[in-house]
């Protein structure tokens, strides 16, 4: 069996699923029941300051996004960090970590800009026996208006600045989670490993509106007839989360920082691409609020499953494997050649790869009068988009021919010598096509 125990900057884990700070961790009867379903840590809901209250909307604080079979997509909220004391916080998490002390148990901190604010919640945090601390730069809605969250985390000046007092006012393990609303991830990451942070997390929420209500002509969701600017998290997503982890741990600059990969993990393999992509470990969040802790039984298994098919014998085998083959565009090789195959035997005939190449693509998907479906390999470029839209998996797949062999469907020898791109004459933006 392969082993899942992860060691994620010192922190020691049974598994590498961790909670994101988030509602399932806003207190210690859930967290309980996150550890009791089998979760290897959480990320305690944010805490802030003493002091005035936070205080949330008592009203409807997520709006959504659905699929055509109203499975969740996305999702996107407007509460705030944690509403209730912060000396209450404390003595949960402080219970909680004495119970489990093989589960990894983090505090998410937001507090001012300031020095001595720092200073003083970290000093608090460290009597609950917590095994590390993550910065929460990312909040883009709320605290952000208030000068913290995403507000710090747009500024790579401010993230190095905190992480370097952080780093100074604790021996934590200290993380800093990263907010994907800005430009360039690599510049708040290259200013969380410059200030000394040992880890960055992410994605945060993405700014959004999901919706407008038409009857009220306000944003949803709705509060006393007016709405906000939410985050958005989900499947929907992982995409920009991949990319964004990608970036981080293919930037030399920063080379081994420990990432912990966050946005749109709801399966086992999900958590994989991450990992593959240089993720020490992930978070999760909108899955366990769609389908309860218990998914991560079924994540734990498939996980465990996939690396014994591989044969790895750790997660360290997995984590990063998948970065040596990251690349930009221009070094892609433009001589590699694929066509479109159509299986008639899974083939149900609906025509939507007919519509779809036709009409906004390149018209290589021929149908004969008894809606018998080809290709057109002299018109396929291989774009995938039939494979995209036909409604039966594997049915149209992509098939590699090698340059100098024959292609069967056409009697033909495949030439394709796009080497010297920059000055070939089929490049819109050569100096051969002017």
């Amino acid at each position: 069996m392969a082993d899942l125990t992860t060691d994620f900057i010192g922190i020691k884990s049974p598994n590498p699923f961790w909670l994101a700070s988030a509602p399932p961790t806003d207190k210690e009867y859930n967290v309980r029941r996150a550890f009791e379903a089998g979760w290897g840590g959480v990320v305690w809901k944010t805490l802030g300051e003493a002091g005035p209250p936070v205080v949330n909307v008592n009203g409807p604080r997520y709006g959504a996004i659905f699929g055509a079979d109203r499975r969740l997509l996305g999702l996107n909220n407007i509460e705030l960090i944690t509403d209730r004391p912060l000396e209450v916080n404390l003595e949960e998490m402080t219970r909680v970590k004495k119970d489990y002390p093989d589960r990894a148990l983090v505090a998410s901190l937001m507090v001012p800009v300031n020095e001595i604010a720092w200073q003083t919640i970290l000093q608090q945090v460290a009597e609950t026996g917590c095994d590390g601390v993550e910065l929460n730069f990312g909040c883009p809605h709320g605290m952000s208006e208030r000068g913290m969250g995403s507000a710090v985390g747009q500024v790579p000046e401010y993230v190095q600045q905190v992480a370097e007092w952080c780093k100074k006012h604790t021996d934590l393990p200290v993380i800093v989670k990263l907010t994907p609303n800005i430009a360039d991830i690599r510049k708040p990451a290259q200013a969380a490993f410059d200030g000394g942070a040992d880890a960055v997390s992410l994605i945060n929420t993405i700014n959004s509106i999901t919706s407008v209500n038409l009857d009220n002509f306000a944003p949803e969701p709705t509060i006393d007839g007016k709405g906000a600017h939410g985050g958005y998290c989900g499947p929907a997503v992982k995409p920009i989360a991949l990319n964004m982890v990608a970036e981080i741990a293919r930037t030399q600059s920063m080379p081994g920082l420990p990432i912990s990969g966050i946005g749109g993990i709801t399966t086992w393999r999900d958590a994989a691409e991450f990992m593959a992509l240089g993720a020490g470990n992930v978070q999760v969040c909108t899955a366990a609020m769609t389908y309860g802790f218990k998914i991560v039984q079924e994540m734990i298994s498939g996980l465990s499953q996939y690396m014994d098919e591989k044969g790895m014998a750790s997660t360290s085998e997995l984590i990063g494997r998948a970065v040596p083959n990251l690349s930009d565009w221009q070094h892609l090789n433009l001589n590699h050649i694929t066509k479109a195959r159509i299986d008639p035997d899974l083939c149900i005939q609906c025509g939507r790869c007919y519509a779809a190449c036709e009409d906004t693509s390149h018209q290589a998907i021929t149908m004969s009068e008894d809606r018998v479906f080809g290709v057109d390999d002299s018109e396929c470029v291989a774009c995938n988009l039939c494979v995209n839209v036909c409604p039966v998996e594997g049915c149209i797949t992509m098939e590699t021919l090698e340059p100098g062999m024959i292609d069967e469907r056409t009697d033909k020898v495949v030439e394709k010598d796009y080497a010297n791109w920059t000055t070939h004459p089929n490049n819109p933006g050569s100096c051969a096509a002017e």
